[in-house]
């Protein structure tokens, strides 16, 4: 029988850490939960304490690619979902995951849809959130989601995969995860390399995430640094030529408007 973990990754001091805890702590199907931070401080530790959590701390600076990758290599399961401090995790998200990792030992990516959360209050995901469920459409055909031709088509015309919902094979893929060097597109990087590799992407299309946007999320960040833009003209320019991803930057600039 597979085994699962969810790896949380905490950074400094976030108020919504807890609710991410807790919402993994309820889930219908239980499974091992980990913390994992570059930065322990006193507000973690005391979490961790309330919740018995393993807590793992990584010795260096703080890097997105290095904190990921420390997560999954940590977790000692053949699943690892890589959870995000700021985010909520529906009750049956370990059903469904553990379900269709039964159904299909060749899968290498779960992924589901989302709901989003504003600060503490949930919002509409609107434009942004209907083009991503249309891109993800291919993997609606899970006969057909271990071919690279239809896992690339997913992500062609942008990244349609919402990051914290994911969980990885670690027993298929192997380690490290994350290669690339991107900040703000490491993860639609790395599934574009994913999808080369042999298995199975399944997408759960039910909104069992709730993805927090607020000022301090690295998200917003991006954006307001136009970091975001840059590193995903970076990745059209990687599958398209260069008129083309001018082309399709001119949409993503509009959908973006949503999470501002």
């Amino acid at each position: 029988m597979l085994t699962h973990t969810y790896a949380i990754c905490a950074y400094k001091e976030s108020p919504y850490l807890e609710t991410c805890i807790r919402s993994l702590k309820r889930q219908s199907v239980q499974s091992e939960i980990i913390l994992c931070t570059s930065t322990p401080n006193d507000h973690i530790r005391l979490l961790v304490e309330k919740y018995r959590i393993p807590l793992y701390v990584r010795e260096g600076k703080s890097e997105i690619g290095a904190d990921w990758n420390f997560a999954y290599e940590t977790a000692q399961t053949d699943l690892v979902t890589i959870a995000h401090q700021d985010d909520s995790y529906h009750k049956d998200y370990g059903k469904y995951l553990l379900r269709n990792a039964t159904c299909y030992p060749d899968m290498t990516v779960f992924m589901t849809d989302c709901g989003i959360l504003r600060g503490s209050r949930p919002g509409s995901s609107g434009i942004a959130g209907g083009i991503k469920r249309m891109l993800r459409f291919p993997l609606r055909l899970k006969s057909l989601a271990n071919q690279t031709l239809v896992k690339r088509a997913v992500l062609c015309l942008g990244n349609p995969v919402i990051c914290p919902s994911c969980t990885y094979h670690k027993g298929l893929l192997g380690t490290p995860l994350f290669t690339s060097r991107y900040r703000f597109v490491l993860d639609w990087d790395t599934m574009w390399g994913l999808a080369l590799r042999p298995g199975r992407f399944i997408c759960e299309e039910r909104q069992l995430l709730r993805y927090r946007i607020h000022e301090d999320s690295a998200t917003k960040k991006c954006m307001d640094s136009n970091r975001r833009f840059d590193e995903e003209m970076a990745m059209f320019q990687k599958i398209w030529p260069r008129s083309v991803s001018r082309f399709l930057m001119f949409f993503y600039r509009f959908a973006a408007r949503a999470y501002r």
